[in-house]
């Protein structure tokens, strides 16, 4: 392998032993992490490099160490030297607009990358480790990735870096003229889970499978049904007997040898879009001139290289694949049922080389706990394709854990600044854009600025406040406290919202919340929240006001007893209230909960979805208590434009005792309220005074003068 090879991304802390000298030592600056075709493992200190022999141990300049740690190939004897060098591998927890490194490689580097892996070395199947991948954070799961047909293990390079700050990263190399029996990698693969398994017990093993490598991990598991197994299966190639390159493979056998570089060139664009593939690291804002000139310019550096497939799938190689293919199916497939693994499948739209869409309908029917996400515009390399994010998938479908159990705070990843830009700028920029949002805060004094400046800089941190119609606030006010405070609110959702009866199989709005930290409402998770010094949003009118009828716009809906003072004095929170008007100016209820309860056909339907919904105040008083769900009917309005006031803080720090008296909790918690209603009643009056209230203004304002966030507004 050329020494050049260390310094792109994919960079591995694992060493060929046909290498020389000299290129074995570009690697030799971090921890290895290397496993034999047997699955031992070995763990070698920094200065060291391994190899599926006696390890000679190398030192910058080239002289030869002595012996191996422990004598045979590296391993760690003790536990105690194993969790030493585990800390060391370690980084801190994930901040909030963390870099994902998502958009800076590109299939030019893997067909780069490739061209350099696939040199013969005579070895067997090998796991390595990209150095992209960085170091996890504590406690992180291991991630297996299982390659495709071309065996590289460079199907991830997209993802190494989001994907290494929360896993404990291997990738499966398996070496082009290596003739391993389907049989023979499935042993391969198992080996290193049993052995995961023996080190840490208690946490889950991640199988990431891509198409190939989707029968790997399903034989795997289901071999294995005692181990905590979640599979990420990528067009699994279980339908292989279905695909429509069947009538293709007589041909291939029979084509000449000199024809056959011609075939990956077929392949090449049978497996892929290489519209999507040229787009990964295309700019979203930039002008349509613009983007298309830097897609003809990635286009035209990565289609000239294709020709380098023929190396990595030649003749032999490629119709050696072709049976694993069919004979890994077949095993995979007689085997569904004995897979307890918890699965997420991930099927393109545009597979030309598999029915990935209707075989994961199968799948999920025939596997016992199975999630489907579907990516319709994309081909069957959907990995190394624009439009997918497999950490934001993972994320939002909760099989994210560090444990048996997901627990909606531990285990919560914070955004990344992809998925802050992806969520705020592309998914909601012509909202933003529609409504141009303003934000007022008030200072200890009790003067009310522009900005977020009166918000507290420590948490805990409670926000409490109206809730709009459909909760149309919340993108504008999530994106205010990332973008101005570089702080993630972390919001309390009608349990509902995570039922099975909102669960899409297309990357939804729900999944984005759930991306962003939505977590159900419930005692205990505002507890976890506090305690972790978390801001926190909380709407006591809960799905009551957010789906109000007609005529009760800004109208609260809060129970009367006290039900988040008392916990916030026990952590010392800093309570916010905070009111935001605008929903009026957008759209008008025409067709509320009484009026489609009239319709006999539709009040059925309604009856239905509320029969099994959780009732969170069953026991309360009023209309609180109503909290049926229901989708209204709206009439869209000229966009007007969404102020929020965020009150003067109320400090509960140091009046724990106080506050436990339940009339004192009271009074606080009518003082909340009441500034709520008075905050909406002033933000209702204030907005007739702002010239740019209407959408047409604030368009010619912004055509001249500034961005959407500097358009002048009322004084406060």
């Amino acid at each position: 392998m050329p020494s050049g090879l260390a310094f792109k991304s994919v960079t591995c802390n694992w060493i060929l032993p046909s290498l020389p000298v000299s290129s074995k030592l570009k690697f030799a600056a971090r921890l290895r992490v290397h496993a034999s075709s047997t699955g031992n493992r070995s763990v070698l200190p920094s200065d060291t490099v391994g190899s599926d022999g006696p390890a000679p141990l190398f030192k910058e300049d080239g002289n030869i160490k002595s012996g191996a740690i422990d004598g045979g190939n590296g391993r760690v004897g003790s536990k105690l030297e194993r969790k030493r060098l585990a800390k060391d591998m370690v980084s801190e927890e994930v901040e909030v607009l963390w870099d994902d490194g998502l958009g800076k490689e590109t299939v030019k580097d893997y067909l780069d990358i490739a061209r350099d892996m696939i040199k013969p070395d005579g070895g067997p199947p090998r796991w390595f480790c990209p150095v992209a991948c960085g170091r996890p954070i504590q406690g992180s799961p291991i991630l297996l990735f299982l390659p495709g047909m071309d065996g590289v293990g460079l199907g991830l390079l997209l993802h190494h870096k989001s994907l290494g700050r929360v896993f404990e990263v291997r990738c499966m190399h398996i070496p082009i003229y290596d003739r391993t029996p389907f049989e023979g990698l499935v042993k391969f693969v198992e080996n290193m889970v049993v052995l995961e398994h023996s080190f840490s017990p208690n946490k889950p093993i991640y199988l990431v499978g891509d198409s190939f490598g989707g029968c790997l991990a399903l034989a795997v598991a289901a071999r294995n049904p005692a181990i905590d197994l979640v599979l990420v299966l990528v067009n699994p190639a279980t339908s292989f007997g279905k695909s429509q390159l069947q009538p293709l493979f007589p041909i291939m056998e029979a084509l000449p040898n000199e024809l056959h570089i011609t075939v990956p060139y077929l392949l090449s664009f049978v497996m892929g879009d290489p519209v999507k593939m040229a787009l990964v690291n295309v700019e979203y804002g930039l002008p349509p001139a613009q983007k298309l000139e830097q897609l003809l310019r990635n286009l035209t550096s990565f289609l000239p290289r294709l020709s380098g497939l023929a190396d990595i799938m030649p003749k032999e190689t490629l119709l050696w694949k072709m049976k694993l293919l069919k004979t890994g199916a077949a095993y995979a497939n007689s085997r569904l049922h004995a897979v307890r693994a918890e699965v997420l499948l991930l099927a393109s739209g545009k597979d030309n080389m598999l029915p990935s869409r209707p075989e994961a309908q199968r799948l999920s029917t025939l596997l016992q706990n199975c999630q489907v996400r579907y990516f319709k515009d994309n081909g069957h390399t959907l990995l190394l394709e624009d439009g997918i994010n497999l950490l934001s998938v993972i994320k939002a479908t909760y099989m994210y854990r560090h444990s048996r159990r997901y627990d909606y705070i531990s285990d919560f990843i914070p955004p990344s600044v992809t998925e802050v830009k992806e969520a705020f700028d592309e998914m909601n920029g012509l909202f933003r854009l529609a409504t141009s949002p303003v934000m007022f805060s008030t200072l200890k004094d009790g003067k009310i600025v522009r900005g977020l400046s009166g918000i507290p800089n420590e948490g805990p941190v409670l926000l409490v406040g109206y809730h709009m119609l459909l909760g149309c606030e919340l993108s504008s006010l999530f994106e205010a406290f990332l973008r101005e405070k570089k702080v993630l609110i972390r919001g309390l959702a009608h349990p509902s919202m995570f039922s099975d009866y909102f669960k899409s199989s297309e990357f939804s709005t729900v999944d984005l919340m759930k991306v962003f930290g939505a977590s159900p409402v419930s005692a205990r998770n505002l507890y976890k929240l506090l305690s972790t010094k978390s801001y926190v949003l909380l709407y006591p009118g809960g799905a009551r006001e957010a789906l109000h009828r007609k005529g009760e716009e800004y109208k609260l809906f809060w129970p009367e007893d006290a039900e988040f003072v008392r916990m916030a004095a026990r952590f010392g929170a800093t309570i916010v209230p905070f009111g935001a008007v605008g929903e009026d100016d957008i759209a008008e209820v025409v067709l509320d909960y009484n009026d489609l309860m009239a319709i006999p056909f539709v009040r059925d339907s309604l009856k239905e979805l509320n029969k099994d919904s959780v009732r969170l105040r069953a026991d309360a008083r009023g209309e609180v208590a109503n909290e049926d769900l229901y989708y209204p009917g709206v009439f869209p309005k000229l966009p007007g434009r969404f102020y929020y006031l965020f009150g003067k803080p109320i400090e509960t720090k140091g009046r724990m005792d106080e506050l436990k008296e339940k009339d004192n909790a009271n009074i606080l918690y009518l003082q909340v309220k009441s500034e709520v209603e008075s905050i909406i009643s002033h933000l209702r009056k204030k907005r007739e005074e702002d010239p740019y209230r209407g959408i047409l203004e604030r368009t010619v304002y912004r055509a001249f003068s500034a961005p959407v966030n500097e358009i002048p507004t009322f004084d406060p």
